[in-house]
């Protein structure tokens, strides 16, 4: 169990979120009025995203650096305003206490209970902890963003690190230590899916007040965005398969007996060959602090501020300016969100316009049509200008790093062509799904759909569609095409076999959500209206499908919750590593601000480079694929390769010294993995140019004097 400091460090990152939350309340109080719960759990993620981004303004201008004070000071200016601005609006006697605080306590048990979850596992070690984590610990390192790209400085990171940004901002307001807060942060994130997920159900089923329909609605809602995966668990009950030659589980023996049959729980995220189809629940088990994960709260955020949209008469421009910050910061964290919310503001737009309009064709020759056109485009056009300049920051430093858009299995005149414009026709490119894959991943869903659109075109009276089933429809429409995309076209990277594996990844990642917040809210409208077995039987084994995957991850990757480690993350270096904490530790102490350390480099999802990783200093090179997918091309990385090896190799001291100088070097790193990946170190070198600061067994840092 947690020990009496963990509680304090959960409380004391608890409390800074409160008062965030209570900062912006007045505000999210104005914008969510309609809501049942005023949008209460909302205001701690629009405090996280406008203190963050003002932030970032406001460092990359020189005007204020990174630090406690400040962040402070940012807080405190939103303080002002919205105490100026929103202190009439607020009134107390509609503010429905009893409901926050049961979300308040969710939220908090929220995190609780995944922190004791991380607690049997808290290594920030395997997948891609160490890009994530370094990412933290060098924008923390930071004086003025953007940040220097940890493993190849001196240029700034090229990636969509909005996200890290914000734990970073956290873990300096909390004053806690960064190898506490990742796994905090990782908390924190499931618990707002689960929270803001509860919010928006019972927002969806009963905005008005609070009902036992709502709430349940809610509660199943929430289970389905963070804890449910898809219908791959039905394999647990068959004999096993070879996975990478999936086959339709009724291809396979039926072994009920043996449940459940060595599953292994990533399958479900890899079952289309060369993809990735990843959802919430799985992202939360492996706790890589990546952009889709944190960028899910400005997900539900939007939606919730969509719904709020379709709701009203009109769209004002504040309102539009608040949704365009959004999108920036969308984009800022996982670049993809941006577009597809565009998207789906679009498709909102358009259906709500139409609904208003009643369009049928004994009425369309009356319709201005003009008129139609300019409801439609016109906050389109306000949205994506103003999307441009909250964006414009980031976009200052950031390359993209995709070279165009594919198309798959494209004929042999178009391969001979090889591209046209963005359009990319690449022979031998012809991945496509199955049906019986996509029934798979998705059947659990697309029951609900169909039911739902079966419910919906039986109703008689049409004034008794609302707009919670427009607004659901219009999620399902997004859902639908983001599943379809990825059969036709992929983003260009650098993956030569998994070329369509980030676009689909990307793009289903967002369907999972929309769909289960659609079924969440299917599941309560059709189970109030009928008692049809062909709906309710199903209803329930399909539940009991998607809801089992939590067990089979959980158990397996956090060793059934039998081995209490804690939650500092790097814990695992004591046994792993011990000399390398040791160094880690005393790296972290004494040096200040950002200078580069020499350290060996290895390749991706390798132990290399953990001392950039856990420090968040530079090192000369890092992880070679991640910077070659982050710079483009493979040639700007690969000459620092052999150059890092001459460094620890060489004998020849001029040289070494010419090396040391081009990257602006000041110290040395040499441990275990250095001596273990350059056999022919010559250490000896280090002594004549520098000296020995620290030493712990036959681990020592030295600092240079060139």
């Amino acid at each position: 169990m947690f020990s009496s400091s963990e509680v304090l460090f959960i409380f004391q990152w608890c409390v800074v979120l409160f008062a965030l939350g209570i900062i912006f309340f007045p505000f999210t109080n104005s914008v969510f009025e309609q809501f049942v719960d005023r949008g209460y759990l909302f205001s701690k993620v629009i405090a996280l995203g406008a203190i963050s981004y003002l932030l970032l303004v406001l460092n990359i201008l020189h005007i204020l650096q990174f630090g406690f004070t400040p962040i402070i000071l940012v807080a405190w200016l939103y303080v002002l305003v919205i105490f100026f601005v929103f202190k009439k609006k607020v009134n107390k006697k509609n503010i429905p206490i009893k409901l926050i605080i049961f979300e308040e306590i969710i939220f908090i048990i929220g995190i609780f209970i995944w922190s004791f979850i991380r607690a049997h596992e808290p290594s920030i070690n395997g997948l891609e902890k160490f890009m994530d984590f370094g990412f933290v610990n060098s924008i923390m390192r930071t004086t003025y963003q953007p940040a220097v790209d940890m493993w190849f400085p001196p240029y700034p990171i090229n990636y969509y690190y909005f996200g890290h940004l914000i734990t970073a901002a956290l873990t300096t307001l909390s004053l806690l230590p960064s190898n506490i807060t990742y796994n905090l942060m990782i908390a924190t994130l499931f618990s707002f899916c689960f929270s803001l997920s509860f919010s928006l159900g019972i927002n969806l089923i009963s905005i008005k007040k609070l009902t036992r329909k709502s709430f349940v609605g809610g509660i199943l809602t929430a289970a389905l965005v963070a804890l449910a995966g898809n219908l791959h668990t039905i394999y647990s009950f068959f004999k096993a398969y070879n996975v990478d030659n999936p086959v339709p589980f009724w291809n396979l023996k039926f072994l009920p007996s043996s449940f459940p049959n060595d599953y292994w729980y990533p399958n479900a995220t890899r079952f289309i060959p060369f993809t990735i189809h990843e959802f919430p629940i799985y992202s939360f088990v492996v706790s890589d602090l990546h952009g889709h994960v944190t960028d899910i709260i400005f997900v539900l955020l939007s939606i919730a501020l969509l719904y709020k949209f379709f709701l009203q008469k009109t769209i004002n421009k504040a309102s539009l300016a608040l949704f365009s910050l959004l999108l920036a910061i969308m984009y800022m964290t996982n670049v993809w969100d941006a577009l597809l919310y565009m998207t789906l503001f679009f498709i909102m737009i358009v259906i709500k316009n139409l609904s208003d309009l009643e369009f049928n064709f004994k009425k369309i020759k009356k319709v201005n049509r003009t008129e139609v056109v300019t409801k439609i485009f016109k906050p389109i056009v306000v949205v994506f200008l103003l999307f441009v300049v909250f964006s414009l920051p980031f976009n200052f430093f950031f390359k993209p790093f995709a070279s165009g858009v594919g198309i798959l299995c494209a004929p042999t005149f178009l391969t001979n062509i090889g591209k046209i414009g963005p359009f990319l026709f690449e022979a031998n490119h012809c991945q496509k799904s199955t049906w019986w894959e996509l029934l798979t991943l998705y059947g659990f869903f697309y029951f609900f759909v169909f039911s739902f659109l079966v419910f919906i075109l039986k109703i008689k009276n049409k004034k008794n569609i609302g707009a919670e089933d427009l607004f659901i429809i219009g999620l399902i429409t997004l859902a639908t095409l983001l599943i379809i995309i990825p059969e036709f076209v992929y983003v260009k990277d650098i993956y030569p076999q998994h070329y369509r594996a980030n676009t689909m990844f990307k793009l289903v990642y967002q369907s999972f959500i929309l769909l289960s917040l659609s079924s969440g809210y299917i599941i309560v409208r059709i189970s109030s209206k009928t008692k049809n077995l062909l709906f309710h039987l199903p209803t329930v084994i399909l539940l009991g499908l998607v809801f089992i995957y939590p067990y089979f991850a959980v158990k397996a990757y956090y060793g059934d919750l039998k081995s209490y480690s804690g939650i500092d993350g790097t814990v695992y270096l004591q046994t792993r590593y011990p000399d390398d904490y040791v160094a880690i530790e005393w790296i972290n102490r004494n040096i200040k601000n950002r200078p580069v350390m020499v350290e060996a480099q290895g390749d991706s999802y390798t132990d290399y480079e953990r001392i950039s990783a856990n420090t968040g200093l530079p090192t000369i090179l890092g992880w070679t694929v991640h910077e070659w997918l982050w710079r483009g091309t493979y040639d700007i990385p690969a000459p620092r390769i052999s150059e890092v090896k001459d460094i620890y190799e060489s004998h020849d001291i001029n040289l070494t010294k010419s090396l040391l100088k081009k990257y602006d070097a000041k110290y040395v790193y040499v441990g275990g993995l250095e001596h273990q990946k350059y056999p022919d170190l010559f250490e000896d070198k280090f002594k004549k140019i520098g000296t020995i600061v620290f030493q712990h067994n036959q681990t020592r840092i030295y600092k240079l004097a060139i």
